[in-house]
């Protein structure tokens, strides 16, 4: 290492890094167009329900994850730079086809334009609701199907380029462009459909996709030119190339460190089923905040999400996840202070944040007395998920050969995606029974119980996630058969 550290060592690696950050930083732009303008502008245009919109949310997340159960296998396949185009091409296809629904729609139906929807009534306007809703998955399932690839890629590149004492770290900045993405949002996506129904384009929406999917083969661009395989690269000189390396003599040692597994192969240990529970138990949480906070804000505060002080509590809130960035760091920390295994410095990190979500039961019963304490809280959730998150998706290349890191990453995103589809299936389902029925729960009435239903299991989630994942794999046991 000392000579690794006499050498001026170049540092493409973080140019590299930047672009995962940037892709996924597009991903969650393209991901969240839609619950930044259900409520406002096309929920009054198509008629829609909390469930209508829960369908569409589920759906997107149920086809996430049966893509999920094959990207990471075909990443594997066609390697991260021709893989990665694929799905970031595929996904902003899907991100621009959003703005033809309501074009569709219209006719199908047999209307002339969207005050004709808007003013729909009676069976006319069931049929509205039922045409634009199948619009509007097809275009999500285009979306997820692309959507599905860019974890599976962006963690197969980290292995490339980063050994493993960086890969936290480095997920974790990559991974903080969700947390960007999330925070521009709702800074732009609303107030350009705004800008655009003011000056009577469409219904102001369809131009906010189309303007947002576009980020997306602007990146293909780039990555054309700023992506070469590690021994290729002549960006990256000798001294880079070897700290990137370091692991590689003992990886030789415990494993084939390019050898592919099979799914089938995957799913018989016990180190696959650890990373998939502790992924299928908390990534919902995240969808959910995601796609319902906009819809919380405006059902429980009055906030409709153009207006300023809606996009200055969802700033604050990802804002917040920012901090996520100590949470990439603090299992290098650990290892460098006790030398131990990188698995057992992940765990000993991901149970500190496992207990920040906690704080989630309080979020309703505060937030009677300011809104922004919610925020707040929801935010110190996003923020420790974030942190179990990049840590979860290490644990991949901790354990598991690098020819078979996006295999395992597409299986966890498989999981991550089913999680969110029964939690958006669910929670469209429990807010409109509560509203309907205007049900009691743990204090709070109607819409408001129902949130703090959710609220509840948010809170829990990443506690038994980690006891679970402890419990399957206590110690670091890569896998070498």
């Amino acid at each position: 290492m000392n000579k690794i550290q006499a050498k001026k060592m170049t540092n493409y690696r973080w140019i590299i890094c930047a672009m995962l950050f940037f892709a996924t930083t597009v991903n969650y732009l393209d991901r969240q167009a839609l619950s930044l303008t259900w409520k406002d502008f096309i929920a009054p245009e198509f008629h829609w329900s909390n469930t209508d919109y829960g369908n569409i949310a589920a759906a997107f997340a149920i086809m996430y994850a049966i893509a999920n159960f094959f990207s990471g296998r075909i990443i594997d396949w066609l390697g991260t730079k021709k893989g990665y185009l694929w799905a970031i091409g595929i996904w902003s296809t899907g991100a621009c086809l959003h703005a033809l629904c309501g074009w569709a729609t219209e006719h199908v139906v047999g209307v002339h334009d969207a005050a004709q929807l808007v003013g729909a009534a009676g069976d006319v306007a069931a049929t509205v609701s039922m045409v634009s809703v199948y619009f509007f998955l097809a275009a999500r399932v285009v979306l997820a199907a692309g959507e599905s690839g860019n974890f599976p890629a962006a963690v197969k590149v980290t292995a490339e380029y980063f050994p493993k004492k960086d890969r936290a770290f480095a997920t974790s900045i990559f991974n903080a462009g969700a947390t960007i993405g999330a925070l521009i949002a709702p800074l732009c996506i609303p107030t350009l459909a705004s800008y655009f129904k003011r000056i009577g384009v469409g219904n102001g929406w369809e131009t906010a996709f189309i303007a947002i999917g576009i980020l997306g083969f602007i990146w293909m661009g780039l990555w054309l030119f700023v992506y070469q395989p590690l021994e290729n690269n002549k960006h990256v000189n000798d001294a880079e190339r070897e700290y990137i390396l370091q692991d590689s003599k003992r990886e030789a040692e415990e494993v084939d460190g390019n050898r592919k597994m099979s799914i089938p192969q995957c799913l018989k240990l016990r180190q696959t089923w650890a990373i998939l529970l502790g992924k299928f138990l908390t990534d919902g949480v995240w969808w959910f905040f995601l796609f319902w906070t906009p819809a919380y804000i405006s059902d429980v505060y009055g906030y409709t999400s153009d207006t300023f002080m809606a996009q200055m509590l969802i700033f604050v809130l990802y804002a917040i996840t920012m901090l996520s960035l100590y949470g990439g760091k603090l299992p290098t920390i650990f290892i460098n202070r006790t030398g131990k295994d990188p698995y057992t410095c992940r765990l000993r990190a991901m149970f500190i944040f496992a207990l920040f979500p906690l704080l989630g039961l309080l979020a309703q019963p505060l937030g009677r007395y300011s809104c922004w304490i919610t925020i707040v809280l929801i935010g110190i959730i996003g923020a420790a998920h974030q942190s179990w998150s990049a840590n979860l998706f290490s644990v991949g290349s901790d354990l598991f050969p690098k020819g078979a890191v996006a295999t395992i990453t597409g299986l966890n995103g498989m999981a991550g995606g089913l999680s969110s589809f029964l939690i958006n299936f669910l929670s469209g389902r429990i807010i409109d029974h509560y509203d309907v029925s205007q049900g009691f729960f743990l204090g709070f009435q109607g819409k408001e119980a129902a949130y703090m239903i959710l609220f509840c299991y948010c809170s829990v989630a990443y506690l038994i996630g980690w006891i679970v994942m402890k419990s399957l794999v206590p110690k670091y046991k890569p896998v070498t058969e």
